[in-house]
């Protein structure tokens, strides 16, 4: 693991293993791909305010999140699919989390289950949701969630109607793949991922749906279901019987606006994240971070603001506490892992945001992570 010193080192390891419909499912955006650029790119506009002569010793990068006292100041988004970048994905990915102690976002759509992700999880986990148009399985899945232990549900808001995404059409991404030269060939060049995939998991479906909705017994249903699956009538008013029928913490996730992050505040959630989806949503929208410093002024001090989006290194992470994030998430640059070199690749990213963080902290002169401000940043 020590030879990816970066999370770049991990991106291409991931790129040399993944067939190249699953490695464009991770790296890749809407349409023109302008904001999921800009997610990265608009970090490199942030300067920070280096300070000497401050006692750098007895760093600490310990931070509460939702009242929970975390490692890092750092989270795994859910992310669909993820469990196709590595065999029984979610459920290692979970392990290396909770050893790390980050919390761990499990996604609707995930390969692996709730109750998979369960059985191994040493510490609670999150569960994300979508606004389906059935109901009922909604509600079966918060209660699946809370039966599992999670601790906190994260409701994701800007999925309603599905982005272009212009290269997964490309690539065949489908449910099931749909079998042609294209996806044979993507498949020919990648043996070592269609062995272990063939040998060493049966979970190679959307287990949080397969078997829990009437008429999907296979991933052939699964894609007549998900087409008209995601709720394109949901408003505001509707995130209240969501909060009822969970009962615990709830994350808002999607929020590029400070009107909406007012509107998120009414609803009585615990959390929201700065987030554009990586990218894959409105292509020309703004890059999180962004987005982050008005929504920051407007709510900061009603709710706890997150961050999501293009986050790749330890510095990233600090310039959006610097900006006033409570937390930040990662996703592409944990995949980037998990395909690289599964569990082990998971802990191989966290560590490398560690020591960059670290670094860069104690550079700028502070020695706490949550001492952050804008007072670290050149104007």
């Amino acid at each position: 693991m020590k030879q990816f010193l970066e999370i770049e080192d991990l991106r291409k390891a991931a790129k040399a293993r993944l067939p190249r419909m699953f490695y464009d499912y991770i790296d890749t955006g809407s349409w023109s791909q302008q904001t999921y650029r800009e997610n990265t790119r608009a970090f490199e506009d942030i300067r920070l305010r280096q300070r000497v002569g401050v006692n750098m010793d007895n760093r600490s990068l310990e931070t509460k999140i939702l009242g929970q006292t975390y490692a890092l100041p750092i989270g795994i988004a859910p992310t669909g699919n993820a469990g196709m970048n590595w065999p029984n994905g979610e459920m290692a990915a979970v392990k290396a989390c909770n050893d790390f102690n980050v919390p761990y976002c499990l996604s609707t759509m995930s390969i692996c289950s709730i109750e998979d992700v369960a059985s191994v999880a040493t510490a609670p986990f999150w569960f994300q949701i979508y606004v389906m148009r059935d109901r009922e399985f909604s509600g079966r899945l918060i209660d699946r969630a809370k039966a599992a232990g999670c601790s906190a549900l994260m409701l994701t808001l800007d999925l309603q109607i599905i982005g272009q995404r212009h290269k997964d059409l490309r690539n065949g991404l489908s449910s099931p793949p749909k079998i042609n030269f294209n996806t044979l060939s993507q498949f020919a060049t990648r043996p070592h991922w269609v062995w272990q995939f063939a040998t060493q998991t049966n979970k190679r479906s959307f287990r949080n749906v397969v078997g829990h909705v009437e008429g999907v017994a296979d991933l052939a249903d699964l894609a007549n279901w998900a087409r008209d699956a995601f709720d394109a009538s949901f408003t505001w008013d509707d995130v209240a019987w969501i909060k009822d029928r969970w009962g615990g913490p709830l994350i808002i996730k999607g929020v590029l606006d400070a009107e909406d992050a007012a509107q998120a505040v009414k609803t009585g959630a615990d959390a929201l994240i700065v987030s554009n989806h990586g990218g894959r949503q409105l292509d020309g929208a703004l890059s999180s971070i962004e987005a982050l410093p008005q929504i920051v002024a407007e709510v900061g001090d009603k709710i706890e603001v997150h961050f999501d989006g293009g986050v790749r290194s330890g510095q990233d992470v600090l310039k959006a506490k610097a900006l006033g994030a409570q937390a930040t998430y990662i996703g592409r640059s944990y995949l980037y892992g998990l395909a690289a070199a599964g569990g082990a690749g998971v802990t191989r990213a966290l560590e490398i945001l560690r020591g960059e963080l670290d670094t860069t902290l104690a550079l700028c002169g502070e020695t706490h992570v949550n001492d952050l401000g804008s007072h670290n940043l050149i104007p």
